[in-house]
């Protein structure tokens, strides 16, 4: 059992690992093809992909399955299209931390719908995690930035996506909606593609190799990874890891697209960190290391 939790943590690392190569990867090929053709591509391949993989469960899907797909599909395209937009105009650093601050909103969000009112480890969080925000985006004339705004509107999808998700999985395999929201969001990345001006761009290796990293290992991987990882992992922990993504997210922008982190930016991303970490966990580590 311990060999089992120690793999599940690896697991949860590695996909971690993964996501916070992605922005960096994403940041080079929005740079080269529209956003809507990346996702188009990469969510296209991770569906396919994962349904070849688990083809016997589609035969699960039904109405209310198809409704609910839809439903947290469209959350998810309007998440990472949005935030895909938002990388054209910021560093990978600031795009990963920030979209990170969804997991601050969730608890807020559920409040409309259960009635259950966030405790004061949400709230403390909610606070630094603005504060955060606003040290990572505001600058000199207090304005903040366009790809840093979008950033932010993508976290609220985000959230909303973490939020029908924790609805509507309750009796549903988790496989079977994550395939159908892969497919949806495809399907609307396509649209996508075809409403925005047509812009010529050449098809090279190293577009190909990003497309399919990103679809192969930052979607389908990482999702598989997640999966098992969290299975076996108290959830206060994997909280942890997984709120690891946008620090490694900062950590190779600063090592391979050159980001440079100002004092005012550094003290930011601990605020947000600090916060993802509160609000996730409530701090149970250091109690239980009380105990």
């Amino acid at each position: 059992m311990k060999n089992k939790g120690l793999m599940a943590k690896l697991a949860l690392l590695l996909a971690t690992l993964i996501w916070g190569t992605s922005f960096v990867v994403v940041k080079d090929a929005v740079d080269i093809i529209p956003t809507a053709y990346l996702l188009a591509v990469r969510f296209s391949v991770a569906c396919i992909v994962l349904a070849l993989i688990f083809f016997k469960k589609l035969k699960k899907i039904n109405r209310e399955y198809l409704l609910h797909g839809l439903i947290i599909g469209t959350c998810l395209f309007l998440a990472y299209y949005i935030q895909t937009l938002g990388i054209e105009d910021t560093t990978p650093g600031k795009n990963a931390f920030i979209t990170a601050a969804y997991c601050v909103m969730v608890p807020f969000m559920f409040w409309f719908i259960n009635r259950k009112r966030p405790d004061k480890y949400n709230i403390i969080a909610a606070v630094l995690c603005l504060a955060g925000i606003g040290f990572v985006s505001l600058t000199a004339d207090l304005t903040v930035g366009k790809g840093d705004a979008l950033t932010l509107v993508a976290a609220v999808f985000y959230a909303l996506h973490m939020v029908f998700i924790a609805m509507f999985s309750k009796d549903k395999d988790p496989t079977v909606l994550t395939i159908l929201q892969f497919a949806v969001t495809a399907v609307f990345s396509w649209i996508a593609s075809f409403m925005v001006k047509p812009i010529a761009f050449e098809i090279t290796t190293s577009l190909a190799t990003s497309v399919l990293y990103l679809a192969l290992f930052a979607t389908a991987a990482c999702l598989l990874l997640q999966n098992v990882g969290q299975k076996y992992t108290n959830p206060s922990e994997a909280a942890i890891i997984l709120s690891l993504e946008s620090v490694f997210g900062v950590l190779f922008s600063i090592l391979l697209y050159g980001e440079k982190v100002t004092p005012q930016i550094g003290v930011g991303f601990v605020l947000i960190f600090v916060a993802i970490i509160i609000s996730e966990t409530k701090l149970s580590f250091i109690k239980k290391s009380k105990e």
